[in-house]
């Protein structure tokens, strides 16, 4: 039985630039080479649907990397090393389940269906507000409305937006191992140390005696000083929040665009059919979806008869793990109406599946409802680039020319 270190296995640039921008033929190489696993220069590579759902499921043997990330940008001591390391990704066991449990039922299905019409309200706000030459980067549009909605959900105003988006941006990409960024990183970290800071002082201490009307903010307060978390562990998740809250979902509205534009007549029937809007949705986080994530195995064990060590690093791209030809036909074909029913694993498997999940797929569901019925003909405008694939992957540019209209032809309200 071969230890993993033993295969031959085909190398992936997946740290490279240029990777970013179409990794698809490596992973089609990868599998010529080995049914569900390649190598790197950052960790093995697992290219399976299956292998990752069965391996990300074994939390006991497996951890986040988080002093290793640190130890790689060379960030000890500072605050953004500190968030690297205590955050609630990187947590286990009574403690990950202590600051998951401070805020997780402010995102379950029934929270997330009372944001809905806030998710309405505010992407129709950014169409009048944004809608008027007929062109535009799509990434800059896209990037309004992920963190307005959180702003919402947290009850502040959205005074200091630009601010917070840039140093948000900033932030994503702080997992991308860009060791020559991690000046500007800890800058945008004491931003938005600073920015929850002051949130949490303005609301102060008393949540209130009705539960029913906290809003995230409110629950979170009231976790702290009923002891459940502390202060530094309160102000770590709400960065956590908006980060996670921000770069998933508009990475998300972008990669679906980008789709889209392939497909005028699927983009069409999104605004005029809210059902068919989220089978839409559906089909993008199966196709391509923006988080990549990693792990580092705590615990030996074997997969497939194949032994893997204590220590060794394998890297999860839950962004494509979808296009796998074992599961899916045609899988590099856009298709809402496909008949596999297999989930997605865009939001990862076991303890650490994406708390924020139902926020973040109700957004994109919403949004491009409305979208699709205020931005007619969208064309792609000029070249399209990407985010490295390690950690947040994602479109840095999506210019697009459009059809402007002022207000829905119709109202269509979703089911």
């Amino acid at each position: 039985m071969p230890s993993i270190d033993e295969l031959e296995l085909y190398r992936m640039p997946i740290a490279d630039g240029d990777f970013g921008s179409n990794p698809f033929p490596h992973f089609a190489e990868a599998r010529k080479r080995h049914d569900w696993l390649a190598a790197s220069d950052i960790g093995y590579v697992l290219t399976s649907y299956r292998a990752i759902d069965e391996i990300m499921r074994l939390d006991e043997k497996l951890t986040m990397p988080g002093e290793e990330i640190v130890d790689i940008m060379g960030a000890r001591g500072t605050g953004w090393g500190d968030f690297a390391i205590e955050q609630m990704l990187v947590s286990s066991g009574e403690r990950h389940s202590r600051l998951r449990g401070s805020m997780s039922s402010a995102f379950g299905p029934g929270s997330v269906k009372r944001l809905r019409p806030t998710m309405r309200e505010t992407v129709s706000q950014i169409c009048d507000e944004w809608l008027t030459s007929g062109n535009f980067d799509f990434t800059d549009f896209a990037a309004q409305f992920p963190v307005r909605v959180m702003f919402a959900l947290v009850g502040t105003s959205t005074e200091k937006l630009p601010e917070i988006i840039e140093k948000l941006e900033i932030h994503g990409e702080s997992f991308n191992l860009e060791v020559e960024k991690m000046g500007i990183i800890e800058d945008g970290y004491q931003t938005l140390w600073r920015f929850v800071d002051e949130l949490i002082a303005e609301r102060g201490s008393d949540a209130g005696p009705n539960t029913d009307n906290r809003d995230l903010l409110d629950t979170m307060i009231a976790a702290n000083s009923g002891g459940q978390i502390s202060d530094k562990e309160l102000r770590q998740l709400l960065i956590l929040l908006f980060a996670a809250g921000y770069d998933t979902t508009k990475n998300l509205l972008i990669l679906l665009m980008n789709s889209l534009l392939q497909y005028p007549d699927i983009y069409r029937r999104c605004g005029e059919d809210f059902a068919y809007a989220r089978k839409v949705v559906k089909e993008q986080l199966r196709f391509t979806t923006p988080s990549n994530t990693m792990r580092i195995v705590t615990e030996g064990f074997t997969y497939r008869d194949v032994e893997i060590p204590e220590g060794t690093m394998l890297v999860f791209p839950l962004t494509i793990s979808g296009r796998d030809p074992e599961l899916f036909a045609n899988p590099m074909t856009f298709d809402p109406d496909r008949s596999e029913k297999h989930p997605t694993q865009a939001f990862g498997r076991g303890m650490h599946i994406c708390v924020g999940q139902f926020l973040a797929v109700a957004n994109v569901e919403e949004g491009i409802h409305i979208i699709a019925q205020r931005m007619k003909n969208p064309q792609l405008a000029g070249e399209v680039t990407w985010k490295p694939f390690p950690g947040v992957w994602g479109i840095t540019s999506l210019p697009i020319t459009f059809d402007p209209v002022e207000a829905p032809e119709r109202a269509v309200e979703p089911a």
